[in-house]
């Protein structure tokens, strides 16, 4: 990734999307030639000189402060997953050698597996780079894998993309992508030398217009809590909420539970998804 072409795309971006009228700028008579702010309202807000912020708007941030880019981000009314990713982005560009990885591995620790294993809800645990590593049996069950965890493993943002099933299955099918992308789009910036990541990313860039579309608007999320709408070809449709858990003893880790209203339909269908899946348990007489 070119960390400069990245900062002065997700700025311009950025820029684009903030009116006059939201930021407060007075309006004066005549056309405006970009759709959000200039840069020398930006510039305005932020404190800065009008040169000094088109030097950063065209990457160029090397030695710039935090407190400069904090003043950035609160004057394009940055949320904080765009804040952060921009103080991430610019961390990119004064770091003169590679960041040690952050954990992506391929496989949880039994620990980790046995956590999932006692939790009744739906629970699974993925990496920065969407790579589903691991389920409980009714997460399994949800997903429609195998009991046996024999292909726990496979890459979300590649399954919303490029399985047809997903869109049967997604009812917020639109909201779930532009989720993912914007996912990996912070992820980017965190590890940027992820081989895998990048690989990821450029087969969906290569084998989705849609995927394209949504990388190029610059969006950049992280997972914190949320809802999730699905339909289940058994049990029809279903209807969660979702937590995140980043797991700090495998950093790049994150464990998302599905919550469930208690007695609602999508609990009903749940008890009844979770008996089909139930283990077996023999009786031995003496």
């Amino acid at each position: 990734m070119d960390s400069r072409s990245e900062i002065s795309s997700f700025l311009t971006s950025r820029r684009a999307k903030l009116t006059p009228e939201q930021a407060g700028v007075p309006l004066y008579s005549g056309s405006r030639r970009v759709p959000g702010l200039r840069r020398e309202e930006v510039a305005h807000l932020a404190g800065v000189s009008v040169d000094y912020y088109a030097r950063l708007e065209r990457g160029k941030i090397s030695g710039a402060s935090r407190e400069v880019m904090e003043a950035i981000a609160r004057a394009l009314q940055l949320d904080e997953d765009e804040r952060d990713h921009l103080l991430d982005l610019a961390r990119l560009t004064q770091r003169r050698s590679p960041r040690r990885k952050l954990s992506n591995r391929t496989t949880v620790r039994p620990g980790i597996q046995r956590v999932l294993d006692s939790i009744e809800a739906p629970a699974f645990v993925q990496n920065a780079r969407l790579d589903r590593l691991a389920s409980n049996r009714i997460g399994r069950a949800l997903y429609s894998l195998p009991e046996d965890g024999s292909r726990d493993r496979f890459n979300y943002a590649h399954y919303l993309f490029l399985d047809a099933r997903a869109p049967r299955f997604h009812r917020d099918f639109d909201t779930a992508k532009h989720n993912v992308v914007a996912l990996l789009h912070a992820a980017t910036a965190r590890d940027p030398y992820d081989k895998e990541l990048i690989h990821i990313i450029g087969t969906l860039s290569t084998q989705s217009e849609e995927f394209r579309a949504l990388w190029a608007s610059h969006d950049v999320f992280r997972y914190r809590s949320g809802a999730k709408m699905l339909t289940h070809c058994a049990v029809g449709d279903l209807e969660f909420g979702y937590e995140s858990f980043e797991l700090s003893t495998d950093p790049g880790l994150v464990m998302l539970v599905y919550t469930v209203e208690p007695g609602s339909p999508t609990a009903d269908a749940m008890r009844i998804l979770a008996s089909w899946t139930a283990p077996t348990i023999h009786a031995h007489g003496r």
